[in-house]
Order: C-alpha cells, then structure tokens, then sequence
C-alpha cells in the first residue's frame, strides 16, 4: 500500500522551489496560486533567504503549494495520504476533501492568524531527542509546556514560553539531547488559541466533500472519513498537539509498504525509517526524486 505524505513548517530552505521551476506547467500553476494566498510563491520558493521564508505567514502557504505541485509532478494516485501540521491542508486536497484553491486560501487565513499570535506573547519550540517518553513527557509537564508535536522515533517537540523553554533547557532529561527550533512560536498549543477562531471563521465558507482515499488526522492519527469532520479537525488542529507517532501507527496497522514524501521532503520519511521498518521510502527533494519515486510502487 502506497501512502503519500506532506511535510510541516520548517521543512523549507531557501531556494527549494528552482530546479522544480524547469518541470512544463510547474511556474504556471505556482503563479496562479500565489494569486490565491496573495503572495509571490515562485520569488519566495527560488531567491528569498532563510529568514524571509521562516515566517510564519509565507512558509505555510509556501509549502502546502510546494507539496501540490510535486504530487501533480508526480502523478501517482495513492491509497492513504496524510500531513504533518500545515501539511495536512495539502493531504486534505490529495484526498479530495477540499481542492487545492480551497486548501490554501484556509491557509493563508490559517498563516496569518497564527502569525499574529505567535507575536502575543514570546513563545517557542524545542525538540527532544532521545531519552524515555514517559520521562520527557513528565518533564515537559513540570515546566509547563506542551508536547507540541509527539513525531515517534523518539522524537518529541515541547511549546511554551521562552521562560519555560530555558528553564527546561536547563533541566533536560537523562539521556535526551535538546535543540531549539527556529521557528516563530510555539504552534500546536494554548498560544495558537486565538488563531482557532480565525480559521472557524474562514471554515465557514468551504464546503467539504468526503475523502476519496483514507486520510489520516494528526489529532489521533485516525482514519476520517467525512470531509466536514476533518474539516473540524483542521480547525482545532493549530492548538492541539499533533500526534505522527499515531498516524505511523495506523500506517503499519493498515499495511503501508511504501511511503512517499512531497517536496520539501526529508523530515517524515525520516522518522518512517526509523519507526516503520521494512517500508520503502523516497523524500521528494528534486525532479531527480521523481523517477525513485514511481520506481517505488511498481
């Protein structure tokens, strides 16, 4: 069974979009959607540095359109699709629970809101690496964070405030590595809570249809099969943590062979080689990815 999954925010860096430029109908399509998010994803793909494309407001839409394009390179229908965070408006498309124009104008209601909130009060992200999850998870609680992101493969995101972050940073748990994450806030918690109302609100003029293939929810990694439940889910998702360490699990319960992951790729098929032993995997990082990819699932 072939799954194909799209990447989160912080998968980008700087001139990721260029050689996919070169693809027919690729810059096209780009340009007609940086008319919909009311941004220049082809500049911001191609020659914008890394701190222009880290914000919030840019890199979400910018990746969601980054995955459609590639999956449209592509070509491959797959039978179960899933993303990680913002990602999971690009797996929504893929399904056919919103279309592409749909996904990203939520998107870009989504970036900005979350933007703005991010600016409220400063908050962060750390990633921990290693260590025993029930001891991780207990020290995050001690200092009040949340475990943003629970990825798997030992790999565990806390948010909060950069208060809570350094005194964590500072009493890291036995045998766990901590790396703060460049990013603009601490998504996926109580701090992104005013941004769950701005996107309730956008919500209210789609109109969903049911998922055509199974697609999977970063909420309890379930499979959801009515269009405005995921819908729902999107919503809520930007102060819920997200749970891969679930959606992997109901990847290997539903039979999952081989994993694809969109451009920009790297981060979730890294995790599946390390939690979902014997699945083949190909990150979309090039055009070059391209044929590996379809290689995969013949």
């Amino acid at each position: 069974m072939l799954a194909i999954v799209a990447p989160g925010q912080g998968a980008q860096t700087p001139g990721f979009l260029t050689p996919w430029l070169e693809l027919p109908g690729l810059a096209d399509r780009l340009a007609g959607w940086s008319e919909v998010v009311g941004l220049d994803l082809i500049t911001y793909g191609t020659t914008a540095g890394a701190d222009e494309i880290r914000d919030t407001a840019v890199a979400q839409p910018l990746l969601v359109a980054a995955a459609l394009a590639s999956a449209e390179a592509l070509g491959v229908q797959p039978e179960l699709v899933a993303g990680h965070s913002v990602g999971e408006f690009a797996a929504a498309a893929l399904a056919g629970a919103l279309t592409a124009e749909q996904a990203l104008t939520l998107v870009r209601e989504r970036a900005q809101a979350m933007a703005k909130a991010a600016a409220v009060t400063e908050t962060g992200m750390t990633a921990v690496l290693g260590g025993d999850e029930a001891e991780v998870l207990a020290a995050i609680e001690r200092h009040g964070l949340t475990p943003a992101n629970i990825n798997g493969a030992g790999q565990i995101v806390a948010g909060g405030t950069l208060e809570q972050l350094a005194a964590f940073q500072d009493d890291a748990p036995e045998r766990a590595r901590l790396r703060p994450l460049a990013v603009a806030g601490a998504f996926h918690t109580v701090h992104m809570a005013p941004a769950v109302a701005t996107l309730r609100d956008a919500a209210l003029g789609v109109t969903p249809a049911d998922p055509s293939v199974r697609l999977l929810s970063n909420a309890d990694g379930q499979v959801v099969t009515s269009g405005a439940d995921f819908l729902d889910r999107l919503v809520k998702q930007v102060s819920s943590p997200v749970r891969w360490d679930s959606c992997m699990a109901t990847m290997a319960d539903q039979g999952v062979t081989a994993i694809i992951e969109l451009l920009p790729g790297g981060t979730l098929t890294g995790l599946a080689k390390r939690a979902l032993r014997g699945v083949k995997t190909v990150a979309l990082k090039t055009p070059d990815d391209l044929d590996a990819a379809k290689e995969l699932i013949k």
